[in-house]
């Protein structure tokens, strides 16, 4: 009999069905990130994580590998070893977490996909252009899931936020504003630390640091929420603390469809900000904004009314489809790590109703996708050109 994991019966318009198992999460790359990652997955209870490459060097896998609990056999050495193994087995990995530096993404997430497996990648996607719109092809042509990690879009506010933009309630959006204000790299002496070297390393982050890394993030939310696409933009990069290889700052101006304007600002030296990732959205009725550091609350502005302030937790003007990631009651708060457990719920349920044969109805799962990630690469170009053209605007490849 064939494996079945969602119920016969699913009511698409309530909370997410619980599958018949837990769905078995792969690792590649054995970071900070990895660990919250997993955390995650834990968290959504969808997911048991068994296997991993967590080191080239193989006395180091399998140590490490026995930190992550895993069998012996199932701690590998690379990428391509775990693909096909896992792949061979009875119990192998429905699905695989991609937490590599930048440049190992794209054979990471090819080598998988060639197996059959799915695929969840952080960002940005790839390094380059021709490699993310090669893993857009592969994933349209398998029909596998591939997922990208842009967790901040999984917070029930900003789904509550998306879904009162979709709604209308702003009018005619008309600017879009939205910043990334970190903190991490004001001390002097920070490009000596192990995290950090590869991050201001072009051959492994590629051409941009601060933009790949958070400057993806704050694009993808602007146009998540707004739900117009990013066409133009033009971009200044700076190196505001000690010298090094790759930008620390960047401020842009930007154009989404529609001809609207907008600004992007992101830094890792704005002292005071650790989570600094905020959206504005205004139109012709009215305005919303979003504070990741008060990630509970969604300030909603009509024009002419008094000022409201929406607060994640079940009623008092949330939507049945924000509840759906709801865990905890109002007043007792949820952060990141839940925002991660949502990404992780809905790819579980795309990789569940994936291997069901179920064709899932539009609007069911927001997970950011492979094509997703790949204009976050088409929009780190566009500010390279821009920057390297002393900020003249440039056109988005692919918007």
């Amino acid at each position: 009999m064939t494996e079945k994991l969602l119920p016969d019966q699913i009511e698409f318009n309530g909370p997410f069905p619980r599958l018949s198992r837990r769905l078995r999460l792969g690792v590649v790359g054995g970071g900070r990130i990895s660990q919250t990652q997993a955390m995650a997955a834990r968290l959504s209870d969808r997911w048991e994580v068994v296997a991993g490459a967590l080191s080239s060097d193989p006395e180091r896998a399998k140590a490490r590998g026995a930190e992550w609990y895993f069998d012996e056999d199932r701690s590998y050495a690379s990428f391509e070893e775990m693909a096909k193994a896992e792949a061979t087995r009875a119990d192998g990995v429905d699905a695989v977490m991609i937490t590599t530096p930048n440049h190992m993404h794209f054979p990471a997430a090819q080598a998988f996909m060639k197996q059959g497996i799915d695929v969840i990648c952080d960002k940005p996607l790839t390094n380059e252009i021709a490699e993310a719109d090669a893993l857009v092809a592969a994933t349209a042509q398998s029909g596998r899931v591939f997922a990208v990690g842009y967790a901040m879009s999984c917070y029930p506010m900003i789904r509550q936020a998306r879904e009162i933009v979709a709604a209308g309630k702003l009018g005619k959006i008309n600017q879009i504003h939205v910043e990334f204000m970190q903190d991490w790299m004001t001390p002097e002496d920070v490009g000596d630390a192990p995290h950090v070297k590869w991050r201001l390393d072009p051959k492994i982050s590629g051409p941009t640091s601060c933009v790949g890394d958070i400057g993806t993030h704050a694009a993808h939310l602007a146009q998540f929420v707004s739900g117009l696409r990013m066409t133009n933009l033009r971009a200044e990069f700076h190196v505001c603390g000690s010298p090094k290889p790759l930008e620390d700052t960047v401020f842009m101006s930007t154009c989404y469809e529609g001809e609207v304007p907008g600004t992007l600002m992101a830094t890792r030296l704005a002292p005071g900000n650790r989570g600094g990732l905020r959206l504005r959205i205004f139109g012709s009725d009215g305005g919303l904004e979003w504070d990741m550091e008060q990630a509970e609350q969604l300030r909603l502005n009509i024009f002419g009314q008094p000022d409201q302030i929406l607060t994640r937790g079940h009623g008092h003007g949330i939507s049945p489809a924000t509840e759906r990631f709801v865990r905890t009651g109002r007043g007792f708060p949820e952060g990141l790590i839940e925002a991660w457990a949502n990404l992780y719920t809905e790819f579980a349920m795309a990789v569940a109703a994936r291997r069901d044969g179920i064709q899932a109805p539009e609007g069911w799962l927001g997970y950011p996708t492979v094509s997703e990630g790949a204009a976050g690469v088409h929009f780190v170009d566009a500010s390279v050109q821009s920057n390297t053209a002393d900020g003249k605007w440039v056109s988005i490849t692919g918007a």
